[in-house]
């Protein structure tokens, strides 16, 4: 299957994503298709929770149904391979700033949260325990080299990326993150 293109995401998309239920909704969806009533006892919200909530996400392109699947009343559902791409700050109405502050606020506390599971179980893992690839660094780049040097991170990242059930029989997930910012402090005078 081709990857998605690049895809400027709108308002309506990020408040979408903002809400903490559709990011566990999706985050579900990751290991395969599955069932407003699946998703709601794996979640432990109702039915009629899951399905409202599909049906926001499905509005905006990231969920689909899977006909397929479905078998009377029952529909099944699955992720939507996207790239969505953020409007950089310059480019960002009061509106757009606001809500892409509580997305970004709600992906770095369930990052956290994450990697404190993580660090809990890490003991009970065996070797996966030991797998940490940590890295802290600067680089000195001009603004279009960062662009640059995003892009072929994403690159890297969908190179091996895979399906919840294909690769290797010892393949897991892993959670990669990509965080780089500038300097706040001035640049020396050079």
């Amino acid at each position: 299957m081709p990857e998605p293109a690049p895809v400027p995401a709108d308002l309506g998309t990020i408040k979408a994503l903002a809400n903490p239920i559709r990011q566990r909704i999706l985050d579900h969806l990751r290991e395969g298709p599955a069932t407003s009533t699946t998703l709601a006892k794996a979640l432990g919200i109702t039915t009629g929770g899951t399905s409202y909530n599909l049906r926001v996400l499905a509005d905006h392109g990231l969920v689909e149904e899977v006909p397929e699947l479905a078998r009377g009343r029952e529909r099944w559902w699955r992720r939507v391979p996207v790239d969505l791409r953020f409007a950089p700050l310059s480019h960002r109405d009061d509106d757009m700033r606001t809500a892409l502050a509580e997305l970004e606020h709600g992906f770095l506390a369930a990052d956290v949260e994450l990697f404190e599971r993580f660090r809990a179980a890490r003991d009970g893992m065996g070797p996966w325990g030991d797998a940490m690839p940590y890295s802290r660094g600067e680089i000195r780049v001009t603004l279009e080299e960062l662009l640059r040097f995003f892009e072929e991170y994403i690159d890297l990242v969908k190179r091996y990326s895979r399906p919840a059930g294909e690769g290797p029989p010892d393949a897991r997930a892993v959670h990669t993150r990509f965080l780089g910012f500038p300097d706040p402090a001035p640049p020396p005078d050079d």
